[in-house]
């Protein structure tokens, strides 16, 4: 089985592909990125590398006899000119420069054709930990009805033009009504937006309106930031008075499903795997 690099951001998803490997029996090593060092990542077998350290990465991928490789979590836009080079980090940097112009899919794609021509194999998340990847219809929680549905189709719709515009992977909708579309801001912060919202236009907790969707953006290198539904996002769209949440059926990760599972039944949230055709 070949050994696993995972290069890793902030949050669970990281952490939820170093136990796969670790019950795979699968030999791995994490690089966290300095400024994004997950502390829950330290039970591993792990090091740091600074963000525009291309070389060392590549070097210490190489030592650890790594072949293939996994970007995995939070990693926020840097700014280019705090950023700590080394020499293969300083050539780099104009290529990574231009292509932030053009968001941060076209970012990370130059890093995966770096490691690429370095001849480690890109892996995406769910070829790690195959466990993670959504199902499709429904999933957990109540079952949605007609104008859940429905809302859920014109969120699915707006997330996939978003997208296709490269401004974010999510949106809520309430009775046809759009509450919010993600920005860089990310999914917390917008949830948090509708829960501030006077509840006549939203959901309550005891009587749930309104969905939130997340989706693949079309453009999107689908080895890299998948949208990641965990316990928190159930928690924070119970505290939207949402009814439930939608993900593209097989474009969005899972974490803890059994704990996701328990806090639907628990809030009385719905979460729903919907066709990739939905636009």
């Amino acid at each position: 089985m070949a050994k696993l690099g995972i290069i890793a951001g902030l949050g669970g998803l990281p952490v939820s592909i170093a136990q796969a490997a670790e019950a795979d029996g699968r030999p791995f090593h994490v690089f966290r990125l300095a400024g994004f060092e997950e502390p829950r990542l330290e039970a591993f077998p792990c090091e740091t590398v600074g963000i525009g350290q291309i070389g060392k990465l590549v070097k210490r991928l190489k030592a650890e006899a790594c072949e293939d490789v996994v970007l995995a979590g939070i990693v926020k836009r840097p700014d280019f000119k705090d950023i700590r080079l080394d020499m293969r980090g300083a050539r780099l940097l104009p290529r990574v420069v231009k292509a932030a112009r053009n968001g941060d899919d076209a970012l990370l794609r130059v890093i995966i054709s770096e490691l690429e021509q370095e001849g480690f194999h890109v892996i995406a998340a769910e070829d790690a930990a195959g466990a993670l990847k959504s199902g499709s219809g429904h999933l957990n929680g109540p079952a949605p009805d007609e104008g859940a549905i429905a809302d859920l189709k014109k969120a699915a719709g707006i997330a996939s033009e978003m997208g296709r515009l490269d401004i974010g992977q999510g949106c809520v909708v309430c009775d046809g009504l759009v509450l919010a579309v993600e920005a860089q801001e990310g999914t917390d912060r917008m949830l948090e937006r509708v829960a501030a919202l006077e509840p006549e236009i939203r959901g309550t907790s005891s009587r749930r309106r309104g969905v939130l969707v997340k989706r693949p953006k079309p453009i999107q290198e689908r080895r890299i930031d998948l949208p990641t539904i965990g316990a928190g996002t159930i928690e924070k769209a119970a505290a939207c008075g949402l009814a439930g949440i939608g993900v593209e059926a097989g474009g969005a990760l899972l974490l803890d499903k059994a704990r996701i599972e328990a806090l639907c039944d628990e809030l009385g949230v719905f979460l729903y795997g919907f066709p990739p055709d939905w636009s």
